[in-house]
């Protein structure tokens, strides 16, 4: 009944709604090193939602499993321009950047098989940590000089690792957004990701900053969600969105179809939550993207320290994972 009541505000709300365009372009990576967090699906939802809400977004897909060039229903088979012909062969980022078929101002860059290799090849070549954003800078560029409405949103969707294209993918941006998943393992990868962003921001991009947490896979009937909902709010209150992402099978079912969760079902619980998270980061705009980093890498790692640290003298029972209705058969918080 909760969800219910909570769906429904959310769909009075945002119906309809447009979002503020930010005075420049917001490049975001989505990153994090532990697959399984929802990178990708928070990539293209994101995307998919600001753009419904009239701004021009790009993805950029940074992933050799090119999932999210499936998801906005671009071509990405072998042999299709794409990423990978931007970041080794060094080919015009135009040539490539496909318009998504569902959503008119949401575009790709595709990845392929072949950036599977590039880790490798980019280990000889000259600049090998800014091709990426070498290119999108004379992309962004040749739009305007084409008389063509500038891009407001850029989000990169990251491998689950911390290698080149990771790297690249933290040059070529200005903000991190770290989706975390609600349960343990999620916990312990922080310390790690926010210590690279570090030394990124000392080295190669000191504009590099997190703004973003967010909160996805989250069940509220389970003490461990709520609970580590709890600590990530308290230890980065600046950055966590207030909206969190539920379990959700319209989320999971959508790629196959090769559609995002926005236009598959968007009255769903899933849809909405990515909706209202996308409002939340397109208010934040000129906070993000005047300079002033809401929590430098530094502090956030110590409070991924902190946490970790907390976590590991007082570890939770996994009796305490649910509540009462521990011997449930779980359900989904929304239709099957």
């Amino acid at each position: 009944m909760a969800q219910i009541q909570e769906d429904a505000r959310r769909r009075i709300e945002l119906r309809g709604r447009k979002f503020p365009r930010p005075a420049k372009t917001r490049v975001i990576t989505v990153a994090n090193q532990k697959g399984g967090v929802g990178k990708t699906t928070t990539t293209v939802n994101m995307a998919a939602a600001l753009a419904q809400a009239g701004l021009n977004v790009l993805v950029l897909d940074n992933d050799p499993q090119g999932n999210a060039s499936t998801a906005l229903g671009v071509d990405h088979r072998a042999g299709t321009p794409s990423i990978y012909e931007v970041l080794v062969e060094g080919a015009p980022m135009a040539d490539a950047v496909q318009q998504s078929p569902d959503t008119p101002n949401l575009w790709c860059l595709p990845a392929t098989i072949d950036l599977s290799g590039a880790e490798i090849e980019l280990v000889s070549m000259v600049a090998r940590e800014t091709r990426l954003r070498t290119a999108l800078d004379q992309y962004l560029e040749g739009r305007i000089a084409a008389g063509q409405e500038p891009i407001d949103y850029v989000f990169v969707d990251c491998p689950p690792s911390l290698g080149l294209l990771t790297v690249n993918a933290f040059v070529v941006a200005r903000e991190v957004l770290i989706p975390i998943q609600c349960e343990y393992y999620a916990l312990e990868g922080l310390t790690q990701l926010l210590k690279t962003i570090q030394l990124i921001q000392a080295h190669l991009n000191p504009q590099l900053h997190v703004s973003t947490i967010l909160l996805t896979m989250y069940d509220a009937r389970t003490n461990l969600a709520q609970q580590v909902a709890q600590e990530v709010r308290e230890h980065f209150p600046d950055v966590t969105l207030r909206t969190a992402v539920p379990r959700s099978v319209r989320i999971s079912e959508a790629p196959s179809y090769g559609q995002t969760v926005m236009t598959y079902d968007a009255g769903s619980s899933g849809a909405l939550a990515y909706l209202e998270a996308a409002r939340e980061l397109a208010e934040r705009a000129e906070t993000a993207a005047g300079g002033a980093a809401p929590s430098t890498a530094a502090r956030a790692w110590q409070a991924a320290e902190a946490m970790a640290s907390a976590h590991s003298s007082n570890p939770t029972p996994a009796s305490n994972g649910l509540g009462d209705d521990a011997g449930a058969a779980p359900q989904h918080q929304e239709e099957l």
